[in-house]
């Protein structure tokens, strides 16, 4: 039944099935994340600099409710300008499938078709986390509990600087899941190398990485893993500059009563605006930053799995 759903792109499949290295990519930063054509300039850069580290790209989305492996560079086009794409998360798909609608895949649905697919490296900007005022209001992020229960490992600049990112690091122990940071001891708050929190592991090099991911899964300890990867020095932004940024914007989003899953976009244009557009441009290249690690990571579990 799930080949009426699902929809493996031709390269992607042959990969795959030859055991070589392949790496999931989002599509809410195409439909959601970016402006018009930085979006589709992204994307398209983000897969070509993981067929330049080895490994084959799939952009994940659904598209006339059909899940999609492996976009076409014609398909993330189109994605990059449809409106009434429908942002989803587990909750979503089988609405969105049923009524055959587009959506944009957030972590969490990525996750869960990257999985379906047989894909164990998983490239993204940010995790989502708990949301600030979370004690009044329980808005947590779905991703947060797919790290726990699917087995995909998740290379992004660690927890969105808009979110709680203490209470986002105790839910992550609390459900089991390792927070693992690449060269570094320290969380990164995506637009910054500094968060002021600790990692569980740090680790230093792709194999280092790819063995204990491997353990992990061999032991049958079920659940992804967050692979912190700072933004580049001369990209990161001064802490002092995007936590103020993030407080007003938090402020504006609470007077104009956004909540749910209208949060996060709302406030990262909020930041790009209050920022001169700096964010933006430190939001592309943590991605194509993390596209690199997340490459090599998938090259050298393929060579460990064969």
């Amino acid at each position: 039944m799930l080949k009426a759903y699902l929809e493996i792109n031709p390269e992607v499949k042959s990969a795959l099935e030859a055991g070589k290295p392949v790496v999931a990519l989002e599509s809410t930063i195409i439909s959601h994340g970016m402006p018009y054509p930085r979006n589709v300039e992204t994307a398209l850069k983000v897969e070509e600099i993981v067929r330049q580290g080895g490994a084959v790209p799939a952009t994940i989305a659904i598209l006339n409710g059909v899940l999609k492996v492996g976009l076409t560079k014609e398909e993330v086009e189109y994605l990059g300008q449809a409106k009434n794409v429908v942002k989803a998360s587990r909750r979503d798909i089988p609405f969105i499938a049923a009524k055959k609608l587009d959506g944009a895949t957030t972590v969490a649905s990525t996750m869960i078709i990257a999985a379906l697919a047989g894909i164990k490296v998983f490239v993204t900007g940010g995790i989502g986390g708990v949301h600030r005022g979370a004690q009044e209001t329980f808005d947590i992020s779905a991703d947060l509990m797919e790290f726990a229960k699917t087995d995909v490992a998740v290379v992004c600049a660690g927890a969105k600087s808009i979110l709680d990112i203490g209470l986002t690091l105790e839910y992550l122990e609390t459900q089991g899941v390792p927070v693992v940071g690449y060269k570094t001891e320290e969380l990164p708050a995506f637009y910054t190398r500094k968060s002021g929190y600790k990692v569980d592991y740090r680790v230093d090099s792709a194999l280092e990485l790819a063995q204990a991911i491997k353990c992990k899964w061999d032991l049958e300890l079920t659940g992804g893993v967050v692979i912190a990867n700072p933004i580049p020095e001369e990209y990161s932004m001064d802490y002092d500059t995007i936590t103020t940024a993030i407080e007003g914007a938090v402020m504006e989003a609470e007077k104009n009563g956004i909540k749910g899953k209208e949060t996060t976009p709302f406030l990262l244009s909020k930041i790009k605006d209050i920022t001169e557009g700096k964010s933006l441009d430190a939001n592309i290249q943590l991605v194509y930053n993390n596209a690199r690690v997340g490459t090599a990571l998938a090259v050298e579990l393929a060579k460990l799995y064969k």
